[in-house]
């Protein structure tokens, strides 16, 4: 089995955080792997990776990092590969990761999640794989009728709570 995602974080403090990414993808029945690099300790680390995750048949990058959160954009930098940041609530309630995330130079984007955001990131990686392949297209369908049907359910059992003052 290859992968085809590719789930990086800067350190092991990082997981708690973008193993919500690898149960995803895991639902999904995406292969993806897993990696520390940091852009800051391991450049040259991060540099072959992302040089050579194209040829090894990456689709889709997945990079989590708090504070400066260089990660993601240095990896956009060095590949042609979609990159989705995560930005990790490290320091300042996460919002400086969001804006190193976000504020890319033009000609590099990185799509980005919420704060903390990796199982978002991990439906956004099965949606750009599911573009050129069909039985992920079927989960990610399934996966979002399963969210109208939770709502569903949601109304139906909020019928059953009673106030004095409630109506419906």
């Amino acid at each position: 089995m290859e992968p085809k995602v590719s789930i990086i974080m800067g350190s092991m403090s990082d997981l708690p955080v973008m193993e919500k990414a690898a149960k995803t993808l895991n639902e999904f029945c995406i292969p993806f792997e897993m990696n520390a690099l940091s852009a800051h300790r391991t450049p040259d680390e991060v540099e072959v990776f992302a040089k050579g995750a194209s040829e090894r048949g990456i689709k889709v990058i997945i990079a989590g990092a708090g504070m400066a959160a260089h990660l993601p954009g240095v990896i956009a930098a060095m590949t042609p590969i979609p990159v989705i940041g995560v930005p990790i609530n490290a320091s300042l309630d996460g919002m400086d990761a969001v804006l190193s995330i976000i504020q890319m130079p033009p000609g590099i984007p990185v799509a980005a999640v919420g704060i903390n955001g990796a199982q978002n990131a991990a439906i956004l990686a099965a949606q750009i794989i599911a573009v050129a392949d069909a039985e992920v297209f079927k989960a990610t369908v399934a996966y979002k009728e399963g969210l109208k049907e939770k709502i569903i359910k949601a109304n139906l059992d909020l019928k059953e709570v009673t106030y004095d003052y409630k109506t419906n």
